[in-house]
């Protein structure tokens, strides 16, 4: 899939150049999903795209599915043998008003889900954050888990849930995002697990985030502290990583290389930690 570039605006918001590489390896035909283009929603403009998986034997179909949000999910049926997946994208994205929360948002995104059980970390989150004011709460929350948790990569499993996160004191951006949302959603807070593109990210991957709405509008937080919001990229919007993950197969995929590329234009925004901070 290709767009033509847009005719550049001076007054319009600097260009961020994402990619993604994946090399992949199955031992028979299996179907399987990607989650790497840029989300299509208001305010985010992509300028030129292009997605492409290639087989042993050339090109392989791939179908967009539209996964709600914005978010665009890619179905693909791996061959046997090794596959490559390339995708790149420019794309403008305004950072104006933060998108409002839907009534169905409001009562979906305050449940516990698969890696969000915030059920079980109601009476943490009580005594932790009972005092604070409810505008607060992201800031106050993401900041409590910056503070408590260590980023280590390779430290936690795909299955952990923010409750072994917190045993743990441990984790990755999936990790500290979990938790996050575990704490919010059990103090009654909508939130929910977003996958970026994170220019600043170092060492470059594909990110997880965290949008709250703790009033009538979305806004972003980030436990690890290691991009700044201004310049994120979404990709996927979930109730958790069980509907944010970039690849996900029917059967046996050996991931054998990965690289992700994110770089704004000019220079990278500093993040102050103010509030309020949307994500379009």
């Amino acid at each position: 899939m290709r767009h033509a570039r847009a005719v550049p605006d001076a007054a319009a918001p600097p260009t961020t150049t994402v990619s993604a590489a994946l090399d992949l390896t199955a031992d028979a035909a299996t179907p399987a999903s990607l989650l790497l283009a840029v989300a299509r929603r208001d305010g985010v403009d992509v300028l030129t795209e292009s997605l492409t998986v290639t087989g042993p034997d050339g090109p392989v179909a791939v179908t967009e599915v539209d996964a709600g949000d914005g978010t665009r999910l890619h179905e693909v049926l791996l061959p046997r043998g090794a596959t490559t997946v390339r995708y790149a994208a420019e794309v403008r994205s305004a950072r104006g008003e933060a998108p409002g929360l839907t009534d169905l948002e409001r009562w979906a995104l305050t449940r516990p889900s698969r890696y969000a059980p915030s059920d079980r970390l109601s009476a943490v989150a009580a005594a932790e954050f009972g005092g604070v004011d409810r505008a607060g709460l992201p800031r106050a929350v993401a900041s409590w888990v910056h503070e408590h948790l260590a980023y280590v990569s390779g430290s936690s499993a795909p299955t952990d849930t923010a409750v072994e996160t917190l045993l743990a004191r441990q984790g990755v951006c999936r990790d500290f995002a979990h938790l996050t949302t575990t704490f919010l959603r059990a103090l009654d807070v909508p939130a929910r697990l977003c996958a970026v593109y994170a220019p600043g990210l170092s060492p470059m991957d594909f990110h997880a985030v965290v949008e709250a709405a703790p009033e009538d509008a979305w806004e972003v937080v980030d436990a690890t502290r290691l991009a700044p919001r201004q310049a994120l990229v979404r990709i996927a919007t979930g109730r958790d990583a069980a509907d944010t993950a970039f690849l996900t197969t029917a059967g046996p995929v050996t991931l054998t290389s990965m690289e992700v590329l994110a770089v704004v234009a000019g220079d990278l925004p500093v993040d102050g930690l103010a509030p309020g901070v949307p994500l379009p």
